[in-house]
């Protein structure tokens, strides 16, 4: 560029004056002051943004770990239905041709031909009866065990009243399908350490509590499963639902469990299963107003008890330790004490309000235990009545569940929490040993029962996990 490229400009000579407040010291202090104001609001404003900006961060981050876990759940649920669905294509070459009655699917996803026993429908089949080789058996087995269990001794390894008092929660296992959750029964195998429990998805579960694996599935059931126990001596499993059948399971070696026999002789739902000392025989109790007496092996109902007196169905069933007597709860808030012999109603049990929601015999042989909206009621056998009753929850709140454990040594109750007392005589008091807090966050225990000799509690609630409550120790699971 050269100077004959500049262009000259002329502007105006005159300088602007300055301000009025430029003109003094006081009046510059003030502009600075002004600017210093702008300055500070200005920044306010920034930090308000910044605040604003990070809660709205902090909530777009908590949904998406919410999303992550909902994803990874769906994709467990799926990867374990590819499973199934796969084990289930593997044994089809092995299943052999269809039977004309359509097959029961069984644990893991196997299907077997399943025995319909009373197929022509429930009060259509004549009963055999009871026949007296039966009661001589079941006389025998009420002798001998009435004559040791006045020679038992507590066992040395049974927990003690101050080990039960820092039982905590050790596992929480997620058993059953969460499109319907909850957990309506439980049962604990003794020997084996292995809990059944039933769902509201219509499955029944058997967990290894030791190893903490789902050993089988049993499914077969079209609605809730309401009850469920375990037949030691033959490795079976009993479950009834309220799509009105019983089902027999027969255990197998690789764990699973196949459908034995399905029993259709109530014409409601079936709401309680127990199971006779001898382990031969066991009772089912019906929303249809009947009890039924079963052969187990080979599932034939060889007695329906109808008594006209019983205004409505029954809720819960329990035998006696000896065997000879069978207690049931109605939902006419009687309990009725019956002659297994002679199917006689024996006794009743005036009290309660609302359902009788569960029954449980001592291992003492002369205590009952029974639940109610009102609480829990305790009877003496030898004079029978009720000589002491728990009401440890509020009006509105049903105790679901009580249980003695195998001693005879405590009793466990559910309702809105879990509760453990020490059991004692018929004037001392009956101590609270421990309240654990229902850790389902629905506030309803379902199902509680005692590990051998108190090592541990099982406990089952309205959603579907399976919960184990026992002595803390250096490797237990939070």
């Amino acid at each position: 560029m050269s100077v004959d490229d500049l262009i000259s400009i002329k502007t105006n000579k005159a300088v602007k004056p300055r301000p009025l407040q430029a003109a003094s010291i006081p009046g510059m202090l003030g502009l600075f002051q002004n600017e210093w104001d702008a300055v500070v609001l200005s920044n306010y404003a920034l930090e308000q943004q910044l605040h604003t900006a990070r809660q709205e961060l902090s909530h777009a981050l908590y949904q998406h770990d919410a999303a992550c876990r909902v994803i990874a759940r769906l994709k467990k649920e799926r990867d374990e239905a590819r499973e199934l669905l796969l084990k289930a294509e593997r044994q089809a070459p092995t299943a052999g041709p269809a039977p004309a009655a359509a097959p029961t699917v069984t644990s893991n996803g196997k299907r077997a031909p399943e025995a319909d026993t009373q197929s022509e429908g429930p009060g259509k089949k004549p009963r055999q009866g009871i026949s007296s080789d039966i009661i001589k058996e079941l006389t025998d087995c009420n002798a001998r065990l009435s004559g040791q269990r006045k020679k038992r001794q507590v066992s040395p390894t049974l927990a003690t009243p101050d080990a039960l008092e820092k039982y905590t929660q050790l596992t929480s296992h997620p058993l059953h399908s969460s499109s319907k959750p909850g957990i309506l029964s439980i049962d604990v195998h003794q020997s084996k350490d292995l809990v059944l429990s039933g769902g509201v998805d219509g499955t029944a579960v058997v967990f290894n509590r030791s190893s903490g694996e789902l050993v089988s599935t049993l499914s077969g059931h079209s609605k809730r499963v309401t009850s469920v126990k375990f037949v030691a001596k033959d490795e079976c499993a009993l479950t009834g639902s309220v799509d009105k059948t019983v089902k027999i399971w027969q255990g197998q070696e690789d764990g699973s469990y196949t459908c034995k026999h399905t029993l259709k002789d109530h014409s409601a739902e079936v709401r309680a299963v127990t199971v006779h000392a001898t382990q031969n025989y066991f009772v089912t109790a019906s929303a249809d107003k009947t009890w039924n007496f079963y052969d187990l092996s080979t599932g034939l109902c060889l007695a329906q008890v109808n008594d006209p007196s019983v205004q409505d169905g029954y809720t819960s069933a329990s035998f006696h330790p000896d065997g000879l007597i069978l207690g049931t709860g109605t939902t006419e808030s009687l309990v009725r004490i019956w002659d297994v012999k002679s199917q006689a109603n024996v006794a009743k049990f005036e009290g309660h309000t609302g359902p009788v929601t569960d029954i449980s015999f001592s291992e003492n042989g002369y205590f009952l235990a029974t639940a109610a909206q009102d609480g829990v009621k305790l009877w003496d056998l030898r004079k029978l009545k009720n000589f002491r009753s728990f009401a440890p929850y509020d009006s509105n709140t049903l105790t679901n569940t009580v249980e003695f454990d195998y001693s005879g040594s405590y009793l466990a109750v559910g309702g809105s929490d879990i509760r453990l007392y020490q059991v004692a005589s018929v004037k001392q008091e009956w101590n609270t040993i421990k309240v654990f807090p229902d850790l389902s966050g629905t506030g309803k225990v379902t199902s509680v029962r005692f590990g051998p000799d108190a090592s541990y509690l099982a406990v089952g609630s309205s959603d579907r996990n399976l919960r184990i409550f026992g002595a803390p120790t250096a490797t237990s699971e939070s």
